[in-house]
């Protein structure tokens, strides 16, 4: 297992080291539901409501009103005419096709500004019975409906279900939930490790069933405590597709899709290695001595999570299935921190996710800060999430139910929304899913800091997704690094080389056993940057950081000629500066003694 992460902290700055460890939710005691109709077909009209301020509750529209009317129609290739009056006064019209808003709108603001008559003119809308799930269990689960901190999930279900669209779950596996199981795909167990971490007797297969992930006391590391099987993947799979409206159990945020499990969680978590594969499989590529993947997940779900800066091999697996059109969303983490320095929270290009409790705060385990992207339910304080789940302590038991609480909750709902808008919308981009998704909140009822954008909105959502809101054009993409070359004398804290523009790179030398390389960077209030240092194939250097007069406030030291990686935060209202120095441990010096330094913004 990877070993233990190292922390450093001062008050203006927070650093880690990257690992891994898997995210435990936390039981708690609640209950779950879902339903829905064509998307696009939902928002179509024939008819319009317009209101003349000359006719009364007893007369139709003059002619010359009609022919206004008919004149805007026919100048779009429609017919128009008068179908008949409401008790108000106002008369309906009706058009020959049915047309979508944003064209029946056009309509009809052109009415209004060439018509000093209209009062007001509206469209004739569809309505229609909002799903009801008659689940057993779906009272209990406030997550999905409750106006306070709910999903607002009703009104959505009308529009998209998310039939069609692939979730992986990436997590410990599933059990075959008779309230689960028809919405499963085959999926592939990810796991290499058969000595502790497998616990099913081999290692990758295409068997992703989660056998129980139960753990004694000392077995994980020294003092680690003994723990039940989590059964956690059959939970957060339950939440995003549980079988909805089966007069049985719960019902699920995006009952339509389908769950593509992928198990890459085992006893006592799981291996970045592991995960990185499952990723790429999952969302359609190509991964050594595993069968092609027949059903890509259009929605990656990693309800996971460790300490440190977000390892390359995260980053790299991100980008992947980004480029083959998967979102992916990822819990915030449960430690109560900022999670700047929590992977895969803080890689670039996730939805990362925090929980709110049953009154819409900040759930009071939840990790927050500038990488959160929005929030979800999660539970809190004896009011948790309920899902899908089996009886076993360690091996698996019978069928059940419970809530749980954690940021692992909450990344499922964001997870099932999404796939309700790729549904109504599959040509969605990654970014635009993200775009529109952290537009689609409400704000928080309750004080929820660093909780990103806001309180997620499914209808909202499934709105943005068909055109309805408005989205925010992607950031311009960061400029390339500039590469510099080191320049002595910068053998002090006190006469550093200065790094003025960043992103960069160094190629510097360690010209002798006792030469140590300092570098000045400034950060602004509120900003942050990551340096990685990669030295040659033959030395073991590390990097180490300090303040302008000299106090050191961490390092990175990793063995051998592995590459040290920092993320500094200057949590101040004002300029930073921070001086980094390379220092040797072992290895080459003089011409052969080089490395790189990379800095950049965050």
């Amino acid at each position: 297992m990877p070993s233990r992460p190292k922390k450093f902290s001062s008050p203006l700055l927070a650093v880690a080291a990257a690992v891994f460890m898997a995210l435990h939710a936390a039981p708690a005691a609640a209950l779950q539901r879902p339903g829905a109709a064509p998307a696009a077909a939902a928002d179509l009209t024939d008819r319009l409501i317009v209101k003349y301020r000359s006719a009364t509750t007893a007369t139709a529209p003059s002619a010359a009103a009609l022919q206004r009317a008919s004149n805007a129609a026919q100048g779009r290739g429609l017919k128009l005419g008068h179908l008949r009056r409401l008790g108000n006064g106002a008369h309906v019209l009706k058009l020959d096709r049915a047309l979508p808003p944003a064209q029946l709108q056009s309509l009809i603001d052109e009415l209004r500004n060439g018509d000093a008559d209209v009062e007001y003119a509206e469209a004739d809308l569809w309505m229609r019975a909002q799903l009801q799930p008659n689940d057993a269990m779906y009272a209990q689960q406030w997550d999905l409906f409750e106006a306070t901190a709910g999903l607002n999930l009703p009104t959505a279900w009308d529009k998209s279900t998310g039939a069609g669209v692939v979730v992986g779950v990436i997590d410990t596996g599933v059990r075959p939930h008779a309230d689960l199981q028809p919405n499963l795909l085959p999926g592939y167990d990810f796991i290499s490790d058969t000595t502790l971490v497998a616990n099913d007797g081999n290692g990758r297969d295409a068997d992703p069933a989660d056998p129980g992930d139960w753990t004694t006391y000392g077995q994980c590391y020294s003092g680690s405590p003994a723990a039940n099987s989590s059964w956690h993947g059959t939970h957060v799979a339950g939440t995003i597709a549980a079988v909805t409206h089966n007069a049985t159990g719960v019902a699920g945020v995006a009952f339509g899709a389908k769950v593509l499990p992928v198990r890459a969680l085992g006893r006592c978590g799981g291996y970045t290695s592991d995960i990185a594969d499952a990723m790429v499989w999952a969302a359609g590529g190509s991964v050594v001595g595993a069968p092609a993947n027949p059903t890509p997940a259009r929605v990656l779900n990693l309800s996971l999570g460790g300490t440190g800066a977000c390892p390359t091999t995260y980053q790299n697996a991100i980008n992947t299935a980004r480029s083959l059109g998967t979102v992916v969303v990822v819990a915030a983490g449960n430690s109560n921190v900022d999670a700047l320095n929590s992977a895969p929270a803080n890689c670039a290009g996730v939805v990362t996710v925090a929980a709110v409790n049953r009154s819409g705060g900040k759930a009071s385990y939840s990790n927050y800060g500038s990488v959160v992207d929005l929030a979800a339910p999660g539970g809190d304080s004896g009011a948790g999430i309920l899902s899908t789940l089996n009886t076993g302590t360690t091996t698996p038991g019978a069928d059940s139910y419970a809530a749980y609480m954690g940021t692992s909750m909450a990344t499922p709902h964001v997870a099932g929304v999404a796939a309700l808008m790729l549904a109504a919308n599959p040509s969605l981009t990654p970014d635009q899913v993200e775009e529109r998704l952290k537009g689609a909140v409400r704000p928080f009822p309750a004080a929820c800091g660093g909780c990103g954008t806001g309180l997620l909105d499914a209808n909202a959502a499934v709105d943005a997704a068909l055109g309805g809101g408005t989205v925010t054009p992607p950031p311009p993409p960061p400029p390339a690094p500039s590469t510099v070359a080191e320049v002595e004398p910068n053998n002090s804290v006190t006469a550093p080389q200065s790094l003025n523009t960043l992103p960069v790179t160094v190629n510097g030398t360690i010209a002798s056993s006792t030469d140590r390389d300092h570098y000045k960077v400034l950060i602004p209030a509120g900003g942050r940057i990551t340096a990685r240092l990669t030295p040659n194939a033959s030395s073991n250097y590390d990097l180490y950081f300090y303040s302008a007069t000299g106090t050191q406030l961490g390092y990175s030291a990793s063995s051998g000629s592995l590459a040290e990686q920092i993320t500094i935060t200057n949590g101040g209202s004002t300029v930073y500066t921070l001086v980094l120095q390379v220092r040797r441990i072992s290895g080459l010096t003089g011409s052969t003694g080089t490395y790189t330094l990379s800095v950049s913004p965050n």
